[in-house]
């Protein structure tokens, strides 16, 4: 997932997506386990999926933060 379709995404979404990320996460390290999973770059690519989110999560945070001790 690119960083422009996350920040297209409200704050809801993106906490169902992560949400959804690690349960999916969960069960491609138990195919890997069980030496089923064949691509094991989907592991990597949903870490990484999730961590562009959070951060985005994070930076939203940050900037309301930022605009309600400007406001006052």
């Amino acid at each position: 997932m690119k960083i422009f379709e996350i920040r297209e995404m409200s704050t809801d979404e993106i906490k169902k997506r992560i949400l959804e990320d690690q349960k999916n996460l969960v069960d491609l390290k138990f195919q890997q386990e069980l030496k089923q999973l064949t691509n094991t770059a989907k592991l990597r690519l949903v870490r990484r999926d999730i961590a562009k989110m959070k951060t985005i999560l994070k930076e939203r945070e940050m900037q309301e933060t930022k605009n309600s001790k400007a406001n006052k």
